[in-house]
């Protein structure tokens, strides 16, 4: 008799036919109960269930390895980032907690409170750290969500920092000949954490100035690609790659194919950047126009004086590829931007959508050169 847990377990291995298997003209869900089928029946289950994971993980090795260079830090998935992430907040807020109550008694060391408060500091530096590594592949709305919480939790360890170690006492000074002034935020102004943008160890093109610089990738097996320290320099990419990484750019004319995964851009001035992908975060931009084509809401966060358009890329075989990245339909959100620097119901003054007649109508390129 196969054991109800490892049954339960194949049953999840079913989602790969539509959550249902028919076996022996018996319709087979993954919400029935293991109890009640024939023990030949699961038998049978078992072994088509062990054919189908086989199945599933062949085609799996069979397909390009898009994360070989990434650092060991990054996480490959969002479900395990989510897990780690709630792992390490659970702790700090722990920490937090302990720390509260260690402090109610008399004899707490004040070198020793002193030092537990910034060990619980460098956690949250780490945490915050966790998701600048992993945010090009995550959802926006867990990007938000984590943002919220390394802030929380930043608010929570300055407020145990403010009861615990007391101020200075009140004495009388000379008095000052200026004041400095609280400063004050702006309304409708978000303020997440700065998010240091990790530089991808992947092939790429770098250090280039006043080039054209040409490549494809079609039949290659690259899976990340990195565009860096370029300037004045006209960038065309036919093919499709995993991902793609552009940082620190100026002047430069960028034209890329579909990417399968996410593009993520940081430290970009007066550039015009023509790209497809299915998540595209833009960091630090500076009057740069985008030509776009996205699954998902493109996000901006600490830009200003950028403008969006739809995507306007031409090359031989590019309608392939772009059904290959899953971007064969325009879905129209190269206009719906979210400014994680701005909350306010109103229109974000950071970007706008280009006028109809300042846009280039389309953009040819080859798709043959620099293999």
């Amino acid at each position: 008799m196969i054991e109800t847990v490892t049954f339960r377990s194949s049953l999840v291995l079913a989602s790969i036919c539509k959550n249902a298997v028919t076996i022996g003209g018996k319709t087979i869900m993954e919400d029935d109960d293991p109890e009640t089928l024939d023990p030949a029946l699961q038998k049978k289950h078992h072994d088509m269930l062990e054919r189908l994971s086989a199945r599933h993980q062949a085609r799996k090795s069979d397909s390009p390895d898009t994360s070989s260079s990434s650092s060991s830090s990054t996480l490959e998935s969002t479900s395990s980032f989510l897990a780690k992430f709630s792992d390490a907040k659970r702790s700090i807020e722990s920490r937090i907690a302990e720390s509260r109550l260690v402090s109610s008694s008399s004899s707490t060391d004040s070198s020793k409170l002193k030092s537990d408060l910034a060990d619980i500091s460098l956690a949250i530096n780490n945490l915050e750290k966790l998701l600048a590594e992993n945010s090009y592949f995550l959802p926006s709305y867990e990007v938000r969500s984590s943002l919220k919480i390394v802030s929380d939790l930043k608010q929570s360890l300055e407020s145990l920092s403010a009861e615990l170690i007391p101020k200075k006492k009140f004495s009388f000074k000379s008095k000052s000949t200026s004041k400095k002034l609280p400063e004050i935020q702006k309304p409708g102004v978000v303020s997440p954490p700065n998010l240091p943008v990790p530089v991808r160890d992947s092939p790429g093109l770098r250090n280039k100035r006043g080039e054209t610089l040409v490549k494809s990738f079609k039949g290659s097996s690259i899976g990340e690609f990195t565009l860096s320290d370029l300037d004045s320099c006209q960038v065309q990419l036919s093919g499709t790659v995993s991902a793609l990484f552009l940082h620190r750019l100026k002047y430069c004319n960028v034209y890329t194919g579909p990417v399968v995964g996410s593009i993520l851009i940081d430290d970009v001035q007066d550039c015009v950047l023509v790209l497809a992908s299915h998540q595209i975060r833009i960091h630090c931009a500076r009057e740069s126009d985008f030509y776009l084509r996205v699954r998902s809401r493109p996000i901006i966060e600490d830009s200003n004086g950028v403008r969006f358009a739809p995507y306007c890329l031409d090359y031989q075989g590019i309608e392939e590829d772009l059904k290959t990245a899953g971007l064969d339909e325009e879905t129209k959100n190269w206009s719906n931007v979210d400014d994680f620097r701005w909350l306010r119901a109103i229109q974000s003054p950071n970007w706008s959508v280009l006028p109809e007649e300042e846009r280039v109508s389309s953009v040819s390129i080859s798709s043959d050169a620099g293999s």
